[in-house]
């Protein structure tokens, strides 16, 4: 996020986005109601485990305090099921936010009603407040319109930088605009959406997709949108064994979507797509178990499919260290296992070595952020998304309800 202003200034950034920005209004001793994604893990002890999404949000927060505004942030955490749960609080997350913007953070034990606005009266210049979990009612989630207009009404101007949320129409992404105007992206959500639109809309060539993951199924959008819009579609993960099965190949025990193998026939027939040609296998589903390399031709009997394997990390290599713009969701195999992590690993390391060389690689969120914040390799792309569902739905070509509620430009 330090980057961003040299990112607004690049040429070839996407020239599709036409949402007003946190820039075109005025912040001047306005309550900025915020949409902001806080959804973070915490361990045991309510500690956060995981600040990403806090940190990038933070530029966004930092511009309205310094314009004069106070942020009144919203957020859910976990799945809470429409009713008050201790668990699922954000008061550990003010904790860690008011470390981070070294601020007062003033925690709002509700999100509508008195308690809410009695915490935004209480907010002096320089105070951040945070409202309590918006998932402890149930009419976030309906997207109501009474809760809609409860929220506005704590605001003069409306905020959404919570990308991750932003394929869900709920009363805080969606509803809310309806009843607080301007209504306009925070610097976060106009990241991600420059980055995507570029990929999806503008590429510099060649343009190369890697989508792994266990199924087909939930990627079958993505990979039929992304198959008129590249130059190669790399195929792993637990989904290359369908493909297999598609060509007549033995694939053991492998993962296997039966369902799916007459559509897995169909885009075999495409020359764009790319699949592997070796996999690790193992004799049970365990870290621990007997593995070998074998030619996706070879698979044995009763063995598991669990990473791609050395000859296509190098086909798949080569494709991504030529491309200028590389897009990568899901991983190879099970990164989550130490003996098969390879395959994620080394697209990781690809993704980083033609970002070195001036292409733009974008991993789109969920196990593939995971995996490259484990591998401790996320600076090295141009970015990763933080939301791995309205990234999916942004790449199959959807539009996205949180983003469309914004005022055009």
């Amino acid at each position: 996020m330090q980057n961003f202003e040299s990112l607004q200034r690049r040429k070839k950034m996407n020239t599709t986005f036409n949402k007003k920005t946190i820039d075109d209004i005025d912040l001047k001793s306005k309550k900025v109601l915020v949409r902001v994604d806080f959804n973070v893990p915490l361990d045991e002890s309510k500690n956060v485990t995981d600040d990403k999404r806090i940190v990038e949000s933070l530029p966004t927060i930092r511009k309205i305090l310094k314009d004069g505004g106070t942020p009144i942030l919203m957020s859910h955490l976990g799945r809470p099921k429409g009713k008050p749960k201790p668990e699922f609080s954000l008061a550990p997350v003010a904790r860690k936010l008011g470390e981070l913007l070294s601020a007062k953070v003033i925690m709002a034990s509700d999100c509508i009603g008195a308690e809410a606005k009695r915490a935004i009266a209480s907010a002096k210049q320089g105070d951040v407040v945070l409202l309590e979990n918006l998932r402890f009612h149930a009419e976030e989630e309906a997207n109501d319109e009474n809760f809609s207009k409860e929220l506005a009404s704590l605001g003069d101007v409306y905020v959404n930088d919570a990308f991750g949320s932003a394929h869900r129409a709920h009363a805080s992404t969606e509803g809310v605009t309806r009843f607080l105007k301007p209504a306009v992206a925070g610097y976060l959500m106009q990241k991600e959406l420059q980055y995507l639109s570029q990929a999806v809309g503008n590429p510099n060539r060649p343009y190369v997709a890697i989508i792994g993951g266990a199924k087909i199924s939930g990627k079958i959008d993505v990979i039929n949108n992304l198959l008129g819009k590249v130059d190669a579609l790399l195929i792993g993960g637990g989904m290359m064994f369908t493909f297999l099965k598609a060509m007549g190949k033995e694939i053991g025990n492998s993962i296997l979507e039966a369902d799916k193998v007459d559509l897995a026939k169909g885009l075999i027939q495409n020359k764009k797509l790319i699949l592997p040609v070796d996999c690790v296998v193992a004799e049970k589903f365990d870290n621990s178990a007997e593995k070998k390399v074998v030619s996706v031709d070879a698979i044995p009997q009763g063995w598991i499919g669990m990473d791609i394997g050395p000859k296509s990390i190098e086909l798949f290599r080569d494709e991504i260290i030529k491309s200028k713009t590389a897009v990568w969701n899901g991983p190879m195999g099970v990164f989550e296992m130490d003996n098969f992590v390879a395959g994620t690993r080394a697209i990781a390391e690809a993704m980083v070595e033609a970002t070195k060389k001036g292409a733009a690689t974008i991993v789109g969120g969920g196990d593939s952020a995971a995996a490259i914040a484990k591998f401790g390799l996320e600076k090295g792309v141009s970015h990763v998304s933080t939301g791995g569902g309205a990234s999916l739905e942004f790449l199959e070509g959807k539009i996205l309800p949180g983003v469309a509620a914004l005022d055009n430009r």
